[in-house]
């Protein structure tokens, strides 16, 4: 067996099909998680972060171009190759106007895939933000996302689970205005239903915690629309 090269998730309502590219990808050396409608593909992308995922456009539940459009909301790095039975220009237009990363028409053949998922993977690493390892850096402010450590100019910051998720997700998306649904989307899941004002808490714990005296303030609120993390300038 091949060294692990990365995860996969696998989007197939068609068992049969999506044991076949199971093997075929754990063969290659690819760790391969398979779901079979599209709730539970929103819910694998909201627990989990994927180094590809393949999705089926077909699905019962949830189709895979409301997902796409879904994960594409908090989300423009995770590559995703589309499987469809359609070949009309339509549907591919569709898919890659909403982010897809490729897709590939059923019937397919195996060694094409493969050839795929390797591409987009390559392009993946060309695109990804300003991380070092496991590292998060922004400023002066620092998140080892292996250990889940947080420091600021060196002092460690004790978060919560759900803060240290909030935090995560600004320092990925630092420099752009986040609204509040794409905050709750992202940190509380898709299937949410409290009120938004959770994020304006949530914000307001994060910022007494790393807002240390006689540091700039990272965390900004663009009123009327939502925050952002940038420089005080």
């Amino acid at each position: 067996m091949a060294d692990r090269k990365g995860s996969i998730l696998v989007v197939e309502d068609e068992e049969k099909i999506a044991r076949i590219l199971e093997l075929e990808l754990e063969y290659e050396g690819y760790a391969v998680t398979k779901v079979f409608d599209g709730l539970d593909a929103l819910e694998a992308c909201r627990t989990k972060s994927w180094d590809l995922i393949l999705l089926d456009v077909m699905l019962p539940g949830l189709s895979g171009i409301e997902i796409l459009r879904r994960i594409r909301k908090n989300d423009q790095i995770t590559p995703v190759l589309l499987l469809t039975a359609k070949s009309s220009v339509e549907d591919k237009v569709s898919g890659l106007d909403l982010g897809a990363n490729d897709y590939i028409t059923k019937p397919f053949q195996i060694e094409e895939l493969l050839a795929r998922i390797r591409a987009a993977l390559r392009n993946k690493q060309t695109e990804q933000p300003e991380v070092d390892g496991e590292i998060l850096s922004f400023s002066d402010l620092k998140i080892n996302q292996k250990t889940r450590e947080v420091k600021r100019a060196d002092v460690e910051i004790e978060l919560t689970p759900r803060e240290y998720d909030l935090l995560v997700y600004l320092m990925k998306h630092k420099r752009q205005v986040l609204n509040r649904d794409q905050i709750l989307e992202a940190v509380w899941g898709y299937d949410f239903f409290g009120d938004t004002n959770v994020v304006d808490v949530y914000i307001r714990y994060v910022r007494k915690k790393i807002d240390l005296p006689n540091l700039p303030v990272l965390i900004h609120t663009v009123r009327g629309v939502g925050y952002v993390m940038k420089d005080s300038k």
